[in-house]
């Protein structure tokens, strides 16, 4: 495989949109696994998440519109 065809790492930017949204929405410091399940899992309500995935479905027709 040459260098051109490897895969690139993904831009800083959409990870911080997400956890931009994550933090807002299920005020989490981190995506960061942290192997305590305290800190690793969530009770979250559905509408919650449905604004959640909503807002991020929301910035990648916004970021596709772009290109």
């Amino acid at each position: 495989m040459t260098q051109a065809t490897k895969t690139k790492p993904a831009p800083a930017a959409p990870e911080a949109l997400i956890l931009d949204i994550a933090t807002r929405h299920f005020f989490v410091e981190t995506l960061d696994t942290r192997n305590r399940d305290r800190l690793d899992f969530h009770d979250v309500a559905v509408w919650t998440m449905r604004a959640a995935l909503n807002e991020a479905y929301d910035a990648g027709l916004a970021a596709a519109a772009k290109r």
